[in-house]
This record gives structure tokens, C-alpha cells and sequence, in this order.
């Protein structure tokens, strides 16, 4: 079981979206380079978004294991943000996504492209 961020810690009015939920469901996690996170790493990298990045509102849900990519829900423009975690506030921002199956299919064109 996919341990998640709790509600009670998660951004008031957020929930996670169906769409995400079914991709937990079916398994679909792991899609080198990208792996949807879950348990401490998920709840730390959180955590330290919003201490590095105070003035966002970032839900993060994977991550790149070849460089400090996280994929987020961005609350204030309710889409899928890139987030170069460590990088100079301002710079941190590295792409965007309408929504959660669009992010997804490009981590599936990642997987078929990427040479780990």
C-alpha cells in the first residue's frame, strides 16, 4: 500500500485528484527516470519545498532519480509544475503541465527515452 501525505497535513481544499489515484492503484510508480513518491521521502521532500519555496504552494508526487526534478501540484495555478528542488527561488520553476495525465504521458516518453 502507497503511503500518501496525510489530509490532515495536506493544504486546505486539496485532495488528490482520481486520476492519481488510479495510477497508485494500478501500480504504475516506477517509470524510470521518474517514480511516484510515497511514505518519509514523499512527506520530507514536502516538507522542505515549502521551507525552500515559501512563497508556492507545492503538492509533490514524483520525482527524476538522475537530477533534483519533483513533479507538484502548484495550488495557485491548479496545474503540474516542474520544480528543480535546490534551485534559487525565482529559478526553481523548470515546466508545467495542464494537468496530472498530461505530466504522465511525458514521464512515459521519459521512460522510453531514457538511457540510464
Amino acid at each position: 500500500m502507497v503511503a500518501l501525505i496525510p489530509m490532515a497535513e495536506l493544504p486546505e481544499g486539496f485532495s488528490y485528484p482520481e486520476d492519481y489515484l488510479r495510477v497508485i492503484e494500478l501500480g504504475l510508480t516506477d517509470l524510470e527516470p521518474w517514480w511516484i513518491m510515497d511514505g518519509a521521502i514523499l512527506f520530507n521532500i514536502y516538507r522542505g519545498l515549502a521551507e525552500r519555496y515559501p512563497d508556492d504552494s507545492f503538492v509533490p508526487f514524483a520525482k527524476r532519480e538522475d537530477n533534483d526534478d519533483v513533479a507538484c501540484w502548484d495550488l495557485a495555478g491548479r496545474n503540474i509544475v516542474i520544480v528543480h528542488d535546490y534551485a534559487s527561488p525565482g529559478r526553481h520553476r523548470r515546466g508545467e503541465f495542464k494537468d496530472f495525465y498530461a505530466w504522465f504521458r511525458q514521464a512515459v516518453e521519459d521512460l522510453i527515452e531514457f538511457d540510464g
